[in-house]
């Protein structure tokens, strides 16, 4: 099939569901345009800042999308690029658009607090506990896959000096923190209009890519890259969020925005045929189509890690809830759909493509380029560069997020604080090294029991999402559905898991473990939300009852 039609195809139908589904989704959660949101009522400049719409939906695209919906459709490309194109379609419009659009309001309507909040006011202190520890894990395992990833994507060998792919993209990087700390203070200290700081970021960022290209000195291992990216991670969490984190994921932003309008434009000029066969099998690689294909994924179509984006950064910064919490709730995610649709036609084009997610999306990117003018091998470097700062965003914010949700798993009872939950400097810190001590896996065995874990924290979310409209009085149909399919997916994955990992003739007890934990406060999760349900269920029986005596 032509690849092109496939693009435009796909195109057509999220923004049709943008507009229809979306307003629809608003219309249920209950969008109101007046309220105030947590950034101007708990307003403290540090994790709350009302924020403007534009700026807030270039950090929390660049933080959702990172390097997932790249290496999950080129990992399931195994079964075919048919399955992988529907899952992504059906996903992001009816699943994880629901999934990550309702976290942005729930958490935006209890304070801008964690999805584990949520669970503790609709469900109870003993959800929120289960959540947040299963929340917490599932953060470690982000941290450490992205670690891994990144840190490979930068890594040096001098074995091969003359390979500086790696060199060139962490210095590149390197030079786009400082500059996102300039921007940064720039625009909120300094007063600088947000349009012409935009522009100058964006030459200054495209400068940075330049000078990382010409001028690679920054040539460290791939143990010199985590130790480096350990402590970067670190400042991304504790620093004010207007200072780094915000800024880097905003300039960040309009390079994932180049990476589609030139992927668009050279599938318009070349028109590559989709090479790789629509559909391979229900079995490839040791792996069933059902569960693997839908958590392997992940991020193209819905994502857990989605929800606590959306629950401990994003909402804490939107400044209206009509039409920002639409805008980036929803649409990032249609986007993100988007950028999944051209990394698995980049994988299509070729029926032998071979290295890793972040290579295999480069040459394929590359080569739809090189139809306007742009050489092969230079559009091969800019999006490795791409690539590696897409992974970076989901990793700086991921560690703010484990941040978050620690020092809320360490309160006490009442919100009473202790050393952890009030010392931003000691979750952060337990956080890294909790991820360092799993990154010696590498990203490819940690991947498959990240994207089980992932997609059942997605399934978490909506159950949440599920308890606070049932509470509210709204129906929940839109999120129930989603939420049994995921169960269903997502139980399925861990057990299979579970049973490779432990035993296999090759066992990884470790893993094994991660997988057990993580099924077993599911399933008990999964309990406690449903006696809660049956109880508020049973009692507003009761309180009709008596009305009508």
């Amino acid at each position: 099939m032509n690849s092109l039609a496939l693009l435009l195809i796909c195109i057509a139908i999220f923004i049709v569901a943008y507009v229809t589904y979306g307003a629809f989704l608003a219309k249920k959660f209950g969008i109101e345009p007046k309220r105030k949101t947590p950034a101007h009522t708990l307003r403290d400049d540090v994790d709350y800042c009302p924020t403007n719409s534009k700026v807030l939906l270039g950090h929390h695209f660049s933080s959702i999308a990172g390097a997932g919906p790249i290496t999950g459709p080129i990992q399931a490309a195994i079964f075919g690029w048919l399955p992988v194109l529907l899952w992504i379609i059906i996903g992001s419009i009816f699943i994880g658009g629901v999934h990550d659009f309702g976290s942005l309001v729930a958490s935006v309507r209890h304070d801008g607090k964690t999805i584990g909040e949520v669970i503790k006011v609709n469900i109870g202190e003993k959800g929120k506990k289960l959540f947040n520890i299963f929340g917490w894990v599932t953060i470690v395992l982000v941290v450490a896959a992205f670690t891994d990833i990144c840190a490979s994507t930068f890594a040096f060998d001098p074995a091969i000096p003359e390979n500086l792919m790696g060199a060139q993209a962490g210095t590149a990087s390197m030079l786009f923190i400082i500059l996102a700390v300039v921007f940064g203070f720039s625009v909120y200290k300094k007063g600088a209009k947000l349009s012409v700081a935009s522009v100058i970021g964006i030459v200054l960022l495209l400068f940075c890519i330049y000078i990382g290209y010409i001028f690679p000195i920054i040539k460290l291992s791939k143990l010199g890259w985590q130790i480096l990216l350990l402590i970067y991670i670190f400042l991304a969490s504790t620093l004010p969020v207007w200072l780094l984190l915000q800024p880097r994921d905003y300039l960040c932003s309009f390079l994932l925005y180049g990476i589609i309008i030139g992927a668009l434009l050279g599938i318009v000029i070349k028109r590559p045929a989709m090479e790789l066969a629509a559909f391979n099998g229900f079995n490839m690689g040791g792996k069933t189509l059902f569960p693997f294909l839908f958590v392997t994924v992940a991020c193209g179509a819905i994502s857990g890690f989605h929800s606590l984006v959306s629950s401990s950064t994003t909402s804490k910064q939107i400044d209206k809830e009509e039409p920002d919490a639409k805008l980036i709730g929803y649409g990032s995610m249609l986007i993100e759909g988007i950028v999944a649709v051209i990394a698995l036609i980049a994988v299509g084009y070729v029926t032998k493509a071979e290295g890793t997610p972040a290579v295999i999306f480069a040459n394929g990117v590359a080569n739809f380029m090189s139809g306007f003018g742009i050489p092969q091998q230079v559009g091969i470097v800019f999006v490795t560069l791409c690539f590696s700062a897409f992974a970076l965003t989901s990793l700086d914010t991921a560690t703010r997020i484990g941040r978050y949700i620690l020092q809320e798993l360490c309160e006490g009872k009442g919100g009473k604080k202790n050393i952890i939950s009030k010392n931003m400097y000691i979750s952060t810190g337990i956080t890294v090294l909790s991820s360092f001590g799993l990154i010696l896996y590498g990203y490819n065995k940690i991947w498959p029991i990240f994207g089980s874990a992932n997609q059942l924290l997605a399934a978490l979310a909506l159950l949440a999402i599920t308890a606070w409209l049932t509470k509210s009085g709204k129906k929940a149909l839109v999120t129930i559905i989603p939420m049994v399919l995921m169960f269903i997916v997502t139980l399925a994955a861990l057990g299979l898991l579970i049973k490779d990992y432990i035993f296999s003739s090759t066992p990884n007890y470790i893993l094994g473990i991660i997988a057990l934990i993580l099924l077993i406060l599911a399933i008990v999760l999964i309990i406690e939300a449903y006696n809660t349900l049956v109880r508020n269920k049973n009692s507003k029986k009761n309180v009709n009852k008596t009305i009508l005596k």
